[in-house]
Formats: C-alpha cells, structure tokens, sequence
C-alpha cells in the first residue's frame, strides 16, 4: 500500500506529464480530464492538482535549476517524464516542506516506475548536486 504522500506525487506527475504533451492547458482542465478517465482517484488528485499547479507556475525557474544541475545535458534532451520528475522534486526541495532525502527518494522511486532504467540515477545526481549546491544535504 502506497503512502497518501507518495500516490499525491504520483498524480502530480500524470498531472504534469499531460499538461506538458496537451501545451501546458490550464491545470484545473487537465485534472478533470484525468478524473473523466479514472473517476476513482477523485480524493487523489485535488492534493496532485494542487501540487502540480504550483510546479507548472514556477516552471521557468525550476528549469533553469534543471539546466545548471545537469551537466552536459540542454533541457529538451531530457525526458518529458524525467523533466517533470525533477520540477516535481526541486519545487518540494525549494519549499522546504519536505525533508531534502525524503523528496529526492521519492523522485528516485517516480523515476523507477516511469521512466527508462537510466532516469533514476540521473534523477538521483540532478537532485543531489541541486540540494548540496542550496545546502540542503
């Protein structure tokens, strides 16, 4: 069984994934898509919601972080999926709410369970040296 916390990141990845590949419509029409196809996860998603709307405003500058963490890679080389894992993750290390290991490991399990075998331990190295260079770790 999963942690509310956990299955929240969950959501506010699918969130951000389909607000990315839809060109980023507003976050309100995006959950009621996802809730049309999975009227279940209704108590879910308004906490993914909530979380996946505030990375989406802050997303200039969470790729900016993205961009000087991860040497040698530009921005659009990176994954859709692994992209938003890392906005998802640097927003939470950027607030503070969530402890700095917490964030990153979770980060490290979204990436096992949707990305290819390589993104969690790239995910893993962009969040590190992103927490190290804030003085979160």
């Amino acid at each position: 069984m999963l942690r509310p916390e956990t299955r929240t990141r969950a959501r506010a990845l699918q969130l951000l994934y389909a607000w990315e590949v839809q060109q980023r419509p507003p976050m309100r029409q995006v959950a009621d898509g996802l809730l049309r196809q999975h009227p279940e996860w209704d108590r879910a998603v308004a906490a993914a919601e909530s979380l996946a709307a505030a990375v989406a405003a802050d997303v200039a500058r969470l790729d900016g972080e993205i961009e000087r963490a991860a040497h040698n890679w530009r921005l659009e080389r990176i994954g859709t999926v692994e992209q938003n894992i890392l906005r998802l993750a640097l927003y939470e290390l950027s607030t503070g709410d969530v402890p700095p290991r917490v964030a990153i490991s979770e980060a490290v399990r979204l990436a096992h369970w949707f990305a290819g075998s390589k993104a969690p331990s790239f995910v893993n190295g962009v969040l590190d040296a992103v927490a190290r260079q804030v003085g979160r770790l």
